[in-house]
C-alpha cells in the first residue's frame, strides 16, 4: 500500500464503511472500494487479531479468509502445543496459526494453493518480522512428497466448504482429506496437529483417525471455536496410555483446562442429589468433551440427574470451571410460584433435559429476558420436571 492509502485507512479505521463508499468521489486518487474492504477487515480483526490490526503495514485478504482464520488467542494456544526443529503448515490460508507457531521452530514452511493469498501472507510476514518461514505455492500434498526431510510437526486446517460454498464437518469431506494422506504424512513426522470443525463428533473422529493421543476442545469466552487432534506416529506412542481429552476455556487474561480420558469418564464415581445451596453449569468445552461424570467427581459435586449435566453442592466450589449460582428456590413450572422469587418480571432461562423450549417457558411464565435471576428448567433424579431459581454467586466463571 502507498502512504496515502495507509493514511486513509488510519484516519477512517473506525468509520462506517457504507458512508465511506458513498463519499468515494471525494477521493478521486484512491481506490475507495478496496480501501473500504481493508477497513472492514481491520475492524473485524480488532477483536479477532488485535496484534495484526494494530500493525499499519498489514494488508488483509478477502473477508472470507479473515472470517475463516484462527483468532489470535487460539493461535497462541496452538503455539503452546508445538516446538522443534522444523514445522510445515500444509493449509496456510491467512497464515495466522503458523505466524505464532513458527516462533517455536528453527524453520517453518507455509503452503497455499491460492497464489494471491500466498502473496498477501508473505508480505504480511515481512511486516510482522517473521523471517524463518519459507513459502510454497501449489498442491500441498504434491509439494510435501518432494521433501526428503523429517518434520518435528505437521499442521493442517483442512478447507471445510464444498463446491457450492456450504460448510462441511466430516473429515472425509474436507480438503485435503486427512484420512487419505495420514500414512504419507507419518513417513516424515511423528506429530500431526489437526484443526477440525467444532461441530465434529469427537468419538467418531478418534475412531476414523486412529493414532490420536490428545484431543483439545478449545472454547473462547465459553464458546467452542476449535477441536484439535494431536496424532502421533504409532511407533512413538506408549502402549495403554489412551486418548487424553482437554477441555480448554480461554479468556483475555485466563485459561482453564480439565484433562481426562474416556476410561476415567466411564469409571468416575458420581452421586445423584436434589438441589442444595449451589448450582453449577460446566463451561462449553467440558460439555463438548463429554466430561459429565468426571466433572462431578473432580469437583466433588452431586449430579441433579443422570442426563441433566447440572451439578449441586452444599458448600461453594470456587474453582469450578463454568458458571456457579446460589439457589433461591426449587419450583414447579408455575408462574405464581416462581414470580415470588423474582425481583423483576424478567429472568435468564436455560433448559437441561426439559420438554419445553426457552421460548415456550418464557411465554408460559410471561417473563422478558434478562434481570438478576436465572431459571434452570430440568428433570431431576426422580423424573420430576422442576425449575431451579438462582442468582449468580459473584464469582466469575472460569
Amino acid at each position: 500500500m502507498s502512504e496515502a492509502e495507509k493514511d486513509f485507512i488510519k484516519v477512517h479505521q473506525n468509520d462506517e464503511v457504507t458512508t465511506l463508499l458513498l463519499q468515494a468521489k471525494k477521493y478521486p486518487n484512491l481506490n475507495i472500494p478496496d480501501l473500504v474492504l481493508q477497513i472492514k477487515a481491520r475492524q473485524k480483526a480488532k477483536v479477532k487479531l488485535p496484534e495484526w490490526s494494530e500493525n499499519e503495514g498489514i494488508v488483509f485478504p478477502k473477508m472470507l479468509s479473515v472470517e475463516q482464520s484462527s483468532s489470535e488467542i487460539t493461535a497462541k494456544f496452538k503455539a503452546s502445543l508445538v516446538e522443534g526443529e522444523m514445522l510445515i503448515d500444509l493449509t496456510g490460508g491467512m497464515g495466522v496459526d503458523i505466524a505464532y507457531m513458527s516462533k517455536n521452530f528453527k524453520k517453518a514452511f507455509y503452503n497455499e494453493q491460492n497464489a494471491d493469498l500466498l502473496d498477501v501472507t508473505k508480505y504480511n510476514f515481512e511486516q510482522l518480522g517473521i523471517k524463518n518461514t519459507e513459502f510454497m505455492a501449489g498442491n500441498s500434498v504434491e509439494n510435501f512428497e518432494q521433501f526428503n526431510t523429517h518434520f518435528s510437526w505437521i499442521y493442517l486446517d483442512p478447507h471445510r466448504r464444498d463446491d457450492t460454498g456450504s460448510k462441511v464437518v466430516r473429515l472425509q469431506d474436507c480438503e485435503p482429506n486427512i484420512l487419505q494422506i495420514k500414512d504419507l504424512l507419518f513417513k516424515k513426522t511423528d506429530n500431526i496437529l489437526l484443526k477440525a470443525s467444532p461441530m465434529l463428533d469427537i468419538d467418531l473422529a478418534i475412531t476414523d483417525l486412529g493414532s490420536v493421543s490428545h484431543v483439545y476442545v478449545v472454547a473462547v469466552e465459553n464458546e467452542v471455536k476449535e477441536v484439535l487432534f494431536h496424532l502421533q506416529s504409532p511407533l512413538s506412542v506408549g502402549e495403554g496410555l489412551g486418548v487424553r481429552l482437554h477441555a480448554i476455556n480461554l479468556t483475555k487474561n485466563h485459561q482453564t483446562e480439565l484433562i481426562f480420558s474416556k476410561s476415567e469418564e466411564k469409571n468416575a464415581t458420581i452421586k445423584l442429589g436434589s438441589p442444595q445451596q449451589f448450582l453449577y453449569e460446566p463451561n462449553a468445552a467440558i460439555l463438548k468433551t463429554g466430561a459429565f461424570r468426571f466433572t462431578a467427581q473432580h469437583f466433588d459435586l452431586q449430579k441433579i440427574a443422570p442426563h441433566s449435566h447440572l451439578y449441586t453442592s452444599e458448600k461453594l466450589v470456587e474453582d469450578f470451571q463454568g458458571r456457579s449460582f446460589k439457589i433461591v428456590a426449587v419450583c414447579k413450572l408455575d408462574k405464581k410460584e416462581i414470580s415470588k422469587h423474582l425481583t423483576e418480571n424478567k429472568a435468564n432461562i436455560t433448559i437441561r433435559n426439559f420438554p419445553l423450549t426457552v421460548k415456550q417457558i418464557r411465554e408460559k411464565l410471561k417473563l422478558s429476558e434478562g434481570g438478576n435471576e436465572y431459571l434452570f428448567a430440568t428433570t431431576d433424579a426422580q423424573n420430576q420436571k422442576i425449575v431451579i431459581v438462582c442468582r449468580r454467586t459473584g464469582i466469575l466463571p472460569v
